[in-house]
């Protein structure tokens, strides 16, 4: 008996072998590629999420233990030796999981004496890493400096080595403070804005000028460390240009210093005196800032904004020359501190080495734009 084979057709085997192939990238649906790239946009903000949480939650945590700690040091009396037999109980119960030295579960009892109220820890304390919580515990005694300093952590995202240069070069003490005019130059809420954004004194703790330096140094200086100076100045200055050139009626004026705030929408104008500050000044600046409103500023800025920068400056002299300008001026000082000499700084402990050795414990719950 003779088999019979069935031929198909070559239009039949075609379609059998597309089947099988899978589809080349160019025949994919056309709402794949939006979707991946909003899969791909949305991933990264889940795991930044996932990463406060996780925080948030184990800062949590470390307040409950604090705050049973503290219970019951004040109920039954506990002393440092039972604190210390509690973190080896929970290390041998949890041994994946740190933090539970002795040093760190009294910083948990300061953490809880120090707030002691669990919504302001949701808010604002959870929201930051704990070794920025404990930072904050150890060198900062008032409850608002403390509280404020979280929030602005919180806000400009500072690592735990801005966190400690902020709290010890007094930033809390210093926002805000320069003389200004801005209350009767600039409509609200742009001047409370503005004054915050200016401290007084201003502390250059990189730079390293002899006593005889001239302005130009002290510039130079600043832009060579423009991150430096970024940082200090605060968050939402852009550097647009140094010696920044303004043409007025053929002669040639220039700017020490030219910055753009992005939050207040306006360009600062930095004039910078290595002497006190003098009346005059305000003069110089008045000009500067009516060139640059005429020349730079476009319709959806504010107005631009000075800050003369003196080693020294006497309040009333600067109020009284501010009085009556029309223009938004501050007048600040700033200080200048030697930095450590950069062939010692290799041979000085780290601040993480520090903490490793030392391990302290609290003792007491304490350009034109286009």
């Amino acid at each position: 008996m003779t088999a019979k084979f069935r031929k198909s057709s070559p239009a039949a085997a075609g379609k059998r072998s597309r089947a099988m192939v899978p589809r080349p990238r160019g025949d994919l649906p056309s709402g794949y590629a939006p979707l991946l790239e909003e899969l791909k946009a949305r991933i990264p903000a889940a795991q930044v999420k996932a990463v406060l949480s996780v925080n948030r939650e184990l800062v949590l945590l470390y307040w409950e233990i604090g705050r049973r700690i503290l219970e019951e040091q004040r109920k039954e009396g506990w002393g440092a030796k039972v604190v210390e037999r509690l973190g080896q109980d929970l290390h041998r119960a949890f041994p994946e999981m740190k933090g539970f030295s002795r040093a760190n579960l009294l910083y948990m009892r300061a953490f809880a004496e120090v707030y002691p109220d669990r919504a302001i820890v949701q808010q604002v304390a959870g929201q930051i890493p704990w070794f920025h919580n404990v930072v904050l515990i150890g060198k900062v005694k008032d409850p608002a400096a403390r509280r404020w300093y979280a929030e602005q952590t919180l806000t400009q995202g500072w690592s735990r080595a801005v966190l400690v240069h902020q709290i010890e070069t007094k930033l809390y003490l210093r926002q805000g403070q320069a003389v200004t005019n801005f209350e009767s130059t600039l409509p609200p809420p742009q001047s409370d804005l503005a004054q915050q954004a200016l401290k007084d004194p201003y502390v250059f703790d990189f730079l390293t000028l002899n006593a005889d330096a001239r302005e130009r140094e002290l510039e130079r200086g600043l832009v060579e460390h423009i991150t430096k100076f970024l940082l200090e100045l605060g968050v939402g200055f852009s550097f647009v240009g140094r010696q920044y050139p303004l043409e007025v009626e053929g002669e040639d004026f220039y700017l020490d210093l030219l910055f753009y705030h992005l939050h207040l929408r306006c360009f600062v104008v930095i004039d910078l005196k290595l002497k006190p500050f003098q009346p005059e000044f305000a003069g110089k600046m008045n000009f500067y800032l009516s060139a640059v409103d005429a020349q730079l500023r476009h319709p959806g800025d504010h107005p631009s904004i000075g800050i003369i920068l003196c080693q020294t400056r006497k309040r009333l002299i600067a109020e009284y020359a501010l009085r009556n300008t029309q223009t938004p001026i501050g007048v600040s000082e700033f200080t200048l501190t030697r930095a450590v000499p950069e062939q010692l700084q290799t041979s000085l402990p780290t601040i993480e080495e520090l903490e490793a050795e030392l391990a302290p414990a609290p003792k007491t719950c304490p350009r034109k734009r286009k």
